[in-house]
């Protein structure tokens, strides 16, 4: 498998992250220690001027680039590269006095003052046109700077504005995409309800807060619009530095499930992928192990917006954060744990926000390389600059990818649908924390497992879930009809095919759009549990699952029932099905549609997802409880990761090959310290 490498210029992996100098102009000497002190922690790259503007343009059309130069040129000069960042993110305070339109009205309807972040308005065309000037100034000056390797667009993409310019862009937005009729619209939201019928597109409103928030299908297309816009406004800044800049990569860091954009929209636009991963450590809720696993779905997540390519883990804080309800200091041990496991999900990178930490304002405290101390003695620094070290030990690894045969289906169109459905209970829909679970089941069987979209190709997976699939897209059902019928293992879960792309209800039974056939079953209701309530599902073997918050009653078509409800009024009906759909080309390997009618927990379906896994061919791992497993692959070269989360030693059977980080060869046991980690390089 041919590496997909990032960065030539670096020759394996990426380390350092967000560095402020404009903070330090006046103190040469803190500029100078810094770069000793990046050398000393092995360092090879940084990003500049994610919040800038005001230094570089202190007054309208008065810039100041000189300083951005003698930086770049002197951390090129060390060996230290550059990804340098566009100033959008936060914006001067002249510019919004005297372009009050670029700040964003709110849902309440009024303006915002300037201040803070994530304040633009992405449709305003003088925001647009000084952020098209900055960018291409900036590319103009530094696009051909030997340290420059990659644009970072903005920060943290995220919000809605209300503003009037964004109304009539929505309502434009609306227009083409119900093809400008607007009884196209009224019957794809049901407007005749409540007899909130529009007579035409200059009618809609968004879902102000004391506007319009019971049509479902406004409620949906304004999170799409929102998406679509922010996507536009992201590609306007895009096309500046690709005009003057086409070899530069692009990338926006993303920010875990954020719920307010489709990540999944705007990923085509970017060449490479990047996050923001800031997990709550050491909390007093979950295991370590179950934050860990957690953070390595959310890096799932980001590689599978670009599965061809490594992601970047562009931010991370290597000491506490600063806006948890909680800020906790990292423990010894899980720094290392933390960048590693980025590099054995596939990233490429591992970046830290920040540098060295400000003397005042809102992120005075918040965990930097270089505390205010000053010092490259402490117990961060030393975390840091061991993991430089690590780094360079496996930089063969660079540019290997992660290639997974299983998947889970993850849609923002879908979760947003459950979020606004008035069904079930407020309280107990937790779509993203049913996916996440499962995707860790998966894990602790050390199978990688990708998470995909919907409408993504399935061709290279062998076994895929898809809970709680409420909305279904155009298209949806027939890549899963291919997926089985070309010898998939299909696992769909209750609330699965209610509605269709614009959040109307199916006729005829759930799942509707003819998935009721590829899984032999129909859904007659649905029951909401009390926190209390319990049932079961039982298997003609004895054995029983428990049921909680949902179950279905199901009426079988030409399903096999493998479990049935063992209380209530539906006790005795199927609660857990399985059809069998014959491959023409392939005797033997036969694809099969599951369908779970309950809410059930993973950890009890693990017989199941072994089941499915061994009919598709894929050998799962005997691995030691809170031991995390993933494995890259290069052109001949395979690097299995082993993470102990766990405070106790673990021991690995069945490993061979030689560990990279301490050169001793392993021929079938691994002793993992507590906090440890180990790099298996073998030939494929």
């Amino acid at each position: 498998m041919e590496k997909q490498i990032l960065f030539s210029k670096l020759n394996g992996f990426v380390h350092g992250g967000d560095y402020n100098p404009e903070q330090w102009l006046d103190r040469p000497d803190i500029l100078e220690e810094d770069i000793r002190m990046m050398k000393k922690a092995g360092v090879n790259c940084v990003t500049l001027g994610v919040f800038s503007w005001s230094v570089y343009e202190p007054r309208e059309g008065e810039f100041h680039f000189e300083w951005l130069k003698k930086i770049m040129d002197s951390l090129y000069e060390n060996g230290i590269y550059t990804i340098l960042a566009t100033p959008s993110g936060a914006r001067p305070a002249w510019l919004d006095k005297k372009y009050p339109e670029a700040m964003r009205v709110g849902k309440n309807g009024q303006r915002n003052h300037h201040g803070v972040r994530h304040n633009h308005c992405m449709s305003s065309p003088e925001y647009r046109k000084k952020t098209a000037l900055m960018d291409k100034l900036l590319a103009e000056k530094f696009g051909q700077n030997p340290g420059l390797i990659m644009w970072h667009v903005s920060n943290e993409l995220g919000g809605e504005c209300y503003c009037p310019l964004c109304v009539e862009r929505f309502q434009k937005y609306l227009a083409d995409q119900f093809d400008h009729d607007i009884d196209k619209l009224n019957q794809a939201w049901w407007t005749t309800f409540w007899s909130h019928r529009y007579n035409d597109f200059d009618q809609v409103e968004p879902p102000f807060a004391n506007g319009e928030g019971s049509i479902m299908g406004l409620n949906l297309e304004w999170r799409r619009f929102t998406t679509w816009n922010m996507n536009d406004f992201m590609n306007s800044e895009i096309k500046v530095l690709k005009e003057v800049t086409p070899d530069i990569p692009v990338t926006a860091n993303f920010m875990m499930l954020y719920n307010g954009l489709d990540y999944r929209k705007m990923a085509p636009s970017l060449d490479v992928i990047s996050w923001d991963s800031y997990p709550r450590y050491n909390n007093d809720y979950e295991s370590f192990y179950e934050t860990m696993t957690e953070n390595a779905f959310h890096h799932a997540v980001m590689r599978g917006l670009k599965k061809d390519k490594p992601f970047m883990l562009m931010e991370s804080a290597p000491g506490l954060v600063n806006w948890h309800p909680y800020n906790k200091v990292k423990r010894p041990g899980v720094h290392k744990l933390a960048c590693m496991q980025a590099i054995a999900c596939g990233s490429d990178t591992a970046q830290y926000f920040q540098w060295r930490k400000g003397r005042g304002s809102f992120e005075q405290y918040h965990g930097a390389v270089v505390d205010h101390l000053g010092k490259d003695d402490t117990r961060i620094f030393m975390e840091v600059a061991e993991v430089g070290d690590l780094l360079k030990k496996i930089a063969p690894a660079a540019g290997t990818l992660v290639k997974a045969k299983a998947a889970l289906l993850f849609d923002w169109d879908n979760r947003w649908a459950i979020q606004d459905v008035k069904a079930l209970s407020e309280n107990t829909k937790n779509y993203e924390k049913t996916c996440i679970g499962i995707w860790k089941e998966f894990q602790k069987l050390g199978v990688e497992m990708d998470v995909v979209g919907s409408s993504d190709d399935l061709s290279d997976y062998k076994v895929v879930v898809a809970p709680m699939l409420y909305l279904l897209q155009s298209g949806t059902t027939e890549n899963l009809q291919k997926f089985v019928k070309n010898g998939g293992q299909l696992l769909a879960t209750y609330f699965t095919g209610y509605v269709d792309k614009d959040t109307l209800c199916y006729l005829g039974g759930f799942p509707g759009d003819e998935l009721a056939e590829l899984f032999g079953v129909i859904s007659e209701e649905i029951d909401t549990l009390y926190p209390s309530d319990r049932n079961s599902l039982c298997f003609p073997d004895g054995k029983k699952w428990t049921v909680y918050d949902y179950a279905e009653i199901l009426r079988v078509q030409d399903a096999q029932i493998l479990a049935s409800y063992g209380t209530d009024f539906y006790e005795g009906s199927a609660g857990l099905t399985v059809k069998e759909w014959e491959r023409d080309t392939h005797p033997g390997e036969n694809g099969r549609a599951y369908y779970i009618a309950a809410r059930v927990a993973p950890e009890e379906m693990r017989n199941l997802f072994e089941t499915m896994l061994t009919d598709a061919g894929i050998a799962v791992k005997d691995l030691p409880r809170e031991v995390e497993y993933h494995q890259r692959q290069g052109e001949d070269t395979i690097y299995e990761f082993y993470l102990n989360h766990g405070k106790e030693k673990s021991v690995i059977k069945n490993v061979t090959g030689r560990n990279l980080l301490t050169g001793e060869d392993i021929n079938g046991t691994l002793s993992l310290a507590a906090y440890d980690v180990a790099v298996i390089g073998k030939q494929s």
